[in-house]
Order: C-alpha cells, then sequence, then structure tokens
C-alpha cells in the first residue's frame, strides 16, 4: 500500500502549528479550565444521537469497528448517529484524558451508502483522526474564535492545508476499503445525494469523464476556493492513489493535481498585479542601496493576495530581470485596466514610508517613475507624495533615540 501522507499538508500542518505557537499553547490550555470541546461534543451526542453500541446496533457497530482495526488507529472512538437528512459525516479528536474521540455520522448518509462506501466514509474520517487534523483545528479556532479573522497569507496557508488534508483523509478511506469504484461512488453520493439505484451510473465512463473537467480547472480557468478540494480534484487524487505503483509516480502525478489548489487568482490582469507588487516593491525597496525587513514584509503583504507562498515569488523575482518585469506589467496593466494607475503608484509611495523612514534617493525614485512609467506632472506626484505623508507617515522610534 502506499504512502497516505501528502509533504506539502505535513509542511503546512507543522507552519501552522508553529507559527501558533501550538506547544506552548496547548501546555497552557491542559493547565487551564477552558473546555476545548471534547465535553461539549460528548455531552450533544449523548443528549441528541444515538451511540452505536453492540447490543443496539451489532451490524453497523462491527462494521465501523473493522474500519478501525483494519487501519489500525490506537485510541478510543465512540460512534454515533444523529438524525440529520444531510449526507455528511465528521470525527471530534479528543481533548482530555479519559475523553473519547468521536466520530458522527448522519442518518442521511446511512441510508444513502452501503456497506462498502460507509467503510470509505469511516475510513475517511478515522483517517482525519490518524492524521491529528482536528487536532490543529482546535488550536485555529482557539487562537481565532468565531468573528475573528486570521491575516490573508495564514488564512490562504490554513485553507490549502484543509484541502490537502481532505485528500490524505480520502486516501485513508480508500484503505478501508481498497476499491476505487466504491471510494468514487460513496463520494459522488456525499456530493450529490443521487440514489443511484435510481440512475444509470456507469463508473469508468464517469472517471474518463471527470479528467475532463479536471482540464477546465487545469487550464486557469476554475479555483478551488472552499475548505473541500473541488470535486474533479478529489476524484482524480483517489484515482491516483488506487492505480499508482510508487509513491515516487503518486507524488510526480499529484504534483500537477496540487497545482490546482495552490492558485488565488486567475486572470491576465492577476498575473501582471502579481509581478507589478514583486518588480515595483524591490525596485523601491532598494532605491536607497537598503532593502529592510519592513520593506519587505509591505511587499510580502500585497503580494499574499495573490500567491500562497509570497516568499518563494519574491525569491524567484529577484532572480529576474527586476526593471524588464516591472515595465512590463505596468504596460499591460494600463492597457487592461487604466484605472488601476492610482493605486499602483500610491503602493510605491506606501512602500517608501513602510519603514518609517525615506531619503532623497528614494524620493528621486519615485519623482522617476512617476513622470516617465506613470505620466504624472512634477506637481501630481508632490501632491500625492505631500497627501500620503500626511496621512499616514510616522517617525521611528529609533531617529528619535
Amino acid at each position: 500500500m502506499l504512502n497516505p501522507q501528502i509533504e506539502l499538508e505535513k509542511m503546512l500542518s507543522t507552519q501552522i502549528h508553529d507559527a501558533l505557537h501550538g506547544g506552548i499553547i496547548r501546555s497552557i490550555l491542559e493547565k487551564s479550565s477552558i473546555d476545548q470541546g471534547s465535553d461539549y461534543w460528548k455531552n450533544t451526542m449523548e443528549g441528541h444521537s444515538f451511540k452505536v453500541e453492540k447490543r443496539l446496533m451489532s451490524h453497523l457497530y462491527d462494521l465501523f469497528y473493522e474500519v478501525k482495526d483494519r487501519l489500525g488507529f490506537v485510541g478510543d472512538i465512540e460512534f454515533y448517529i444523529t438524525g440529520d437528512a444531510s449526507v455528511n459525516a465528521f470525527a471530534v479528536a479528543s481533548t482530555k484524558e479519559g475523553v473519547p474521540n468521536i466520530i458522527n455520522v448522519n442518518s442521511g448518509l446511512i441510508d444513502l451508502m452501503t456497506d462498502d462506501e460507509l467503510r470509505f466514509v469511516i475510513g475517511h474520517e478515522i483517517g482525519h483522526l490518524m492524521n491529528k487534523d482536528t487536532q490543529l483545528l482546535n488550536l485555529i479556532y482557539f487562537v481565532f474564535p468565531h468573528n475573528t479573522t486570521p491575516p490573508l497569507v495564514l488564512q490562504y496557508k490554513i485553507r490549502l492545508w484543509q484541502q490537502l488534508s481532505e485528500l490524505v483523509a480520502d486516501r485513508y478511506g480508500y484503505m478501508a476499503i481498497p476499491d476505487l469504484g466504491v471510494c468514487v461512488s460513496a463520494f459522488i453520493k456525499i456530493a450529490s445525494g443521487l440514489d443511484f439505484s435510481k440512475i444509470d451510473m456507469k463508473m469508468d465512463v464517469f472517471i474518463e469523464e471527470n479528467l475532463k473537467h479536471l482540464e477546465y480547472f487545469k487550464t486557469g480557468q476554475g479555483l478551488s476556493h472552499g475548505t473541500h478540494p473541488v470535486n474533479p480534484v478529489r476524484v482524480q487524487s483517489l484515482n491516483l492513489f488506487a492505480t499508482c505503483r510508487t509513491d515516487e509516480e503518486l507524488n510526480e502525478k499529484m504534483d500537477e493535481v496540487i497545482q490546482i489548489l495552490l492558485k488565488l487568482r486567475n486572470t491576465e490582469l492577476d498575473f501582471y498585479t502579481g509581478a507589478f507588487i514583486a518588480s515595483a516593491g524591490l525596485l523601491v525597496a532598494s532605491a536607497d542601496d537598503e532593502i529592510t525587513d519592513k520593506e519587505v514584509e509591505h511587499i510580502l503583504s500585497n503580494l499574499s493576495s495573490f500567491y500562497m507562498f509570497p516568499r518563494k515569488f519574491l525569491d524567484d523575482m529577484c532572480k529576474e530581470n527586476v526593471e524588464e518585469v516591472f515595465i512590463e506589467a505596468v504596460q499591460k496593466i494600463m492597457e487592461i485596466n487604466p484605472g488601476m494607475r492610482e493605486g499602483l503608484y500610491q503602493y510605491m509611495i506606501g512602500l517608501v514610508l513602510a519603514d518609517r523612514m525615506f531619503n532623497e534617493k528614494e524620493v528621486e525614485f519615485l519623482f522617476m517613475i512617476g513622470e516617465n512609467i506613470f505620466g504624472y506632472t512634477k506637481k501630481e506626484i508632490a501632491d500625492n507624495l505631500a497627501s500620503a505623508i500626511q496621512a499616514n507617515f510616522v517617525p521611528s522610534f529609533e531617529s528619535l533615540c
């Protein structure tokens, strides 16, 4: 059996955990009286759902625990069924010693699935527990509770991690019932709510057609912006896990699929705007022969709206002819949307003020670019600079000491 892990998912999981100081926070919470969710879900399930007991539901009990044993999950899991017509299931990781993990399956899913399809679903949910996805989600929700918003670059990293963790969980589902047709049919039922006994579904044709839908996203027309990957990505990911012979082959073919999840924007204007932010940022920041951390942070903050990994894009830009990239980006943007001229120039002014210091070289550079590239008069440039300084400039603490 191939390795169910995805390297990028593990890297993102570690990066997010470390950025949120997960080890320290978990240590604090263990000593605190704050409820981390386990008690809430245990109380909710016990009070409003049916626990899958051997004497009460022997068939489902045996099926669920068979999957647990097959995947080699170590730890207690309590399974519940909730009266809910939506075709869904979820896992809740234990956050306290003595409190079991929980997997809930809605009655709508039980009604729609065959036994083997249920094995895929339960395997998927146990996969989330084995991959420790719910623990990381608990940390994220603690640091950023309801009605609070993480920084944009962190939002994108969390979303990409969630999408990849779903692909990993799908692989555990396949390991629970290694039959591609069964796994894909379970997934289609969850996505569509369709009962296959009422339609003529040909699985081989579906997988073939799925490649055509996948091509739409590969060619840059579609985006995957949910916490779960778009359906064509999930189906193809399962297909590759089932058909590839080695981890090396799987990883190589998955790279192309994962590229779809990395895209944040998909228009020509987006492409040139990102190139402008990086190239203009480097030119302005280096105008005084010294690029400060504050200036780099300002560039990366703006790039984070366009690229999942803005630091890598900026590092790659440093290897290009930055001035040529800048000139082409401005020309293309002005052709597509001339109304962006003021915003582009204001970004460059903002970068000069980002480190709370500016000198004659930087000001001279802004005048030169403003006249030669953006077509402003000296008076218009001076007015823009004066307004920006008055509105945004605060001297650095260092300059006052």
